[in-house]
């Protein structure tokens, strides 16, 4: 297999259930909501892109020495109402907790992400609009 592909195997577990395996077996267990309580394959790509975005953007703030003392990436995708129910835009919003990062370095570090860096963006926002937005809240508290 080439150096640069990825591979994973998504197996049926009956009904609309699938478990999905890495290479290094790793396990994500996708249904529809009606089935159970899993993940569905579309709330997957929102956790892609906020799980992609969010670590550039945490690299970025160690690079520059900024500590913030949690932080979350909300993803909020409006999907077609007709089939294939397409994302017809995305949301994220980064939130910063504490008092331990700048405006300028959250802003910056969000824009080296979504322009340079995360590749799930880059692949998305070629047919879906993702608008960005953040804000850094005072104290401690927020993120578990």
């Amino acid at each position: 297999m080439n150096e640069n592909a990825t591979e994973i195997t998504a197996r049926w577990k009956g009904g609309l259930a699938f478990e999905a395996v890495n290479a290094q077996g790793v396990v994500v267990c996708m249904d529809s909501p009606a089935e159970t309580p899993h993940l569905t394959p579309m709330e997957l790509v929102l956790v892609a892109l906020a799980g992609c975005t969010g670590m550039d953007v945490a690299d970025i703030l160690r690079k520059k020495r900024q500590d913030p003392a949690w932080m979350e990436v909300r993803a909020r995708g409006t999907r077609a109402a007709e089939h294939p129910r397409v994302y017809t835009e995305i949301e994220l919003e980064y939130v910063f907790g504490g008092a331990n990062v700048t405006t300028e370095a959250a802003a910056r570090s969000i824009e080296l992400s979504v322009g340079k860096y995360c590749s799930v963006y880059a692949m998305l926002v070629k047919s879906v609009p993702i608008r960005t937005s953040f804000r850094i809240e005072p104290g401690s508290g927020g993120a578990a």
